[in-house]
């Protein structure tokens, strides 16, 4: 069927792939560096107490089936070696149906992962990288030309990532339609990068612009992607353009970055189109079931999307095969933040000596400038964002990683930048406080060299140490 293929985006389609696998390779190397503490048997949300309590039907994975640190460790790991083989081209040195299924081995491996990831996967570009990946499956390699069906999936995902988002602005916080919310945002965003004092302290009339910007991007132009060429290319390089400034304003993982790959897909890049031989009937019907069949389960996220009571990042499957997204619908107007402290005395005074525990990614010392991370994703560091909005978002894990703390325990610890204490001294108790944070100005940046500054607003946990522990002799 000619009709089937669409040989002018060979280059799209190589470019998407290799960028696809690479974003891979970053969600698995976060998982095996963080799953331990996270998610192991003495980690803050334990797998194997999760998957007790949740039926495989309700979160199908793997980890279901069987659980252990070590067999978790190497389906992560795997899920690595398999995402670099992909990202270095092996898809391409074997047979059609070999390089489907070893696309299918990081969607599967994923999957197994975020259904048992509980809060601390429970983000809306770990089912966009699901969606994504699973529609990727069906790109094929070299052996065929690309099919336009899956490109017409992909363009299908990114129109809903950007439109949703700007569905859900426009009907959230007023001041998206005010364009005031970069007043804000750049200052009280969950993960601020380098960059970002010095977005905040754009002239605001520019924040206006860079809102009616977004409302643009966001609103019309996701629908220019279904025109013919080259206004389809000029469309997604539109987006690429706006996803690449977000990159430079904050850390938001891989959010960014697997937009900016799905942009990638609608681009046709200027190159002879290969002469390739017709694809395998058995490829064809494959590829159209498959897609009839996501279109068929777009009704739930397209209901959501129009629905005045639209609501962002949701599942409606649990293979996370088509989803509906959205980010900020409101926006923060002042930056609180929990800082955690131990004291190495036996009893717990206000004028004890307390040390503060440094995170990676999160504000902490006021004159620690903020870093970049994305697309690296600092789960616990997104969590605690959370936590200072709301003791109820931390209510099933912020005790238990106190607990660890105290315990000095080596795999929390290495989620932190820095513990204040020697691995053979833990401390005797710990507390956590509340802070609220600004920026400063430019001229209390050149007195102080602070890029926050800081002031106490209440007690968060009171100081708290191991039950049963004695006092020193």
């Amino acid at each position: 069927m000619d009709w089937f293929v669409a040989p002018e985006y060979e280059t799209s389609r190589l470019v998407f792939q290799r960028a696809l696998a690479g974003v891979y390779l970053v969600a698995f190397l976060t998982a095996a560096l963080q799953f331990r503490a996270l998610l192991g048997e003495r980690g803050l949300l334990p797998v194997p107490r999760f998957v007790a309590r949740v039926p495989f039907r309700a979160a199908p994975s793997l980890f279901q089936l069987h659980y252990s640190d070590r067999f978790f460790a190497g389906g992560a790991w795997a899920g690595c070696a398999v995402s670099a083989a992909l990202l270095a081209g092996m898809d391409s040195l074997v047979p059609l149906w070999a390089a489907l299924l070893l696309w299918l081995v990081p969607w599967l491996l994923y999957l197994s992962i975020v259904n048992v990831g509980q809060t601390w996967y429970s983000f809306g570009w770990e089912s966009l990288l699901l969606e994504v990946g699973f529609a990727a499956v069906w790109l094929g390699n070299d052996e065929v030309a690309t099919p336009v069906v899956v490109l017409f999936l992909l363009r299908w995902i990114l129109f809903r990532v950007e439109f949703g988002a700007g569905l859900i602005k426009m009907r959230g916080d007023e001041c998206w339609r005010k364009l005031t919310c970069l007043d804000h945002h750049h200052e009280t965003q969950p993960m601020p990068g380098p960059l970002s004092w010095f977005f905040h302290h754009l002239p605001k009339p520019l924040h206006r612009v860079e809102v009616a910007a977004n409302h643009v991007t966001q609103l019309v132009v996701p629908f220019l992607l279904f025109t013919p060429q080259p206004v389809a290319t000029a469309a997604a390089a539109l987006m690429i353009v706006t996803q690449l400034w977000l990159v430079l304003s904050g850390n938001f993982a891989w959010l960014n970055w697997i937009t900016i790959v799905l942009a990638l897909s609608a681009v046709a890049f200027p190159a002879d189109a290969p002469d390739r031989p017709g694809a395998p009937l058995w490829y064809e019907v494959t590829v159209l079931v498959v897609a009839a069949l996501l279109v068929g389960l777009s009704y739930r996220p397209v209901a959501n999307m129009i629905s005045r009571r639209q609501v962002m990042n949701r599942s409606f499957d649990p293979l996370h095969l088509v989803n509906t997204y959205g980010a900020f619908g409101s926006v923060s107007r002042v930056r609180h933040e929990v800082v955690i402290e131990g004291t190495l005395d036996d009893t717990a005074r206000e004028d004890s000596e307390w040390r503060e525990y440094e995170f990676k990614g999160k504000p902490g010392d006021p004159r620690r400038w903020p870093r970049q991370f994305a697309p690296y994703h600092l789960r616990l560091d997104w969590l605690m964002w959370f936590a200072a909005l709301s003791p109820s978002y931390a209510g099933s894990w912020f005790g238990t990683l106190l607990e660890r703390l105290l315990e000095n325990d080596r795999a929390t610890l290495r989620l932190l930048r820095r513990s204040p204490f020697p691995p053979d001294e833990p401390p005797r108790f710990v507390r956590a406080r509340l802070f609220r944070y600004r920026y400063t100005t430019w001229r209390e940046l050149r007195e102080t060299g602070a890029c926050w500054e800081r002031t106490f607003v209440r007690e968060y946990l009171p100081p708290t140490r191991l039950a049963g522990s004695a006092h020193r002799p």
